[in-house]
């Protein structure tokens, strides 16, 4: 079970504002009241897609996700990115692993704000176990959910390290501290698990 105060205090110190709800209901109804009228854009996320807030925000904000028919640039450009990790130390480290880049690179740059929305299953004590369940068990999953030929997706267990054509593991990020030049970042952690 995560510490959540030291959680929250150590990415508050990162410079994140932070929120937690109990549910994933609660958490969407939060987000679904914060952003209105806005441009928004999201990255593959299946916590996101999970929470039903590809909906609910579309409805009275432009909404941008190559999910949804848009292009990665049309994303990249919006004034809010919408978006999950996939590991979460609670010392403070944001952990993404990525293929194309547009995901991780939207965390680090482009956008006004930007909300990490992260299941309490994607939390692991330390950096270093954030990072291992970065890649051996996100990774994996993600790569089974896309149907590629790698070793992670045909066995489902771990990370090869693989030198396949079709790996997904091309880029990995890890946010230290909230990045310069987002001026807002904010963490919604909920207390079910969502996602990969």
């Amino acid at each position: 079970m995560a510490n959540l105060d030291a959680l929250r205090t150590n990415l508050e110190k990162h410079g994140f504002h932070t929120v937690y709800f109990p549910t994933a209901k609660e958490a969407a109804d939060y987000l679904d009241g914060k952003l209105d009228a806005r441009t928004i854009g999201m990255g593959g996320s299946v916590t996101i897609q999970q929470m039903g807030l590809m909906e609910r925000l579309a409805a009275h904000n432009t909404f941008y996700s190559h999910w949804a028919g848009a292009t990665h640039e049309q994303a990249a450009g919006a004034e809010v990115y919408l978006c999950s990790v996939n590991g979460l130390a609670e010392t403070g480290e944001l952990i993404n692993i990525d293929g194309t880049g547009n995901r991780v690179a939207s965390t680090i740059y482009g956008h006004k704000e930007v909300y990490f929305v992260v299941g309490m299953n994607k939390v692991a004590p330390t950096y270093d176990q954030a990072l291992w369940r970065a890649r051996n068990i996100a990774s994996p999953k993600n790569a089974q959910r896309l149907g590629v030929k790698t070793p992670c997706a045909a066995k489902g267990d771990k990370c090869y390290d693989c030198d396949s054509p079709q790996r997904i593991c091309r880029a990995l990020t890890v946010l230290w501290r909230k990045p310069n030049a987002i001026p807002y970042a904010e963490v919604v952690l909920v207390g079910e698990p969502l996602g990969l």
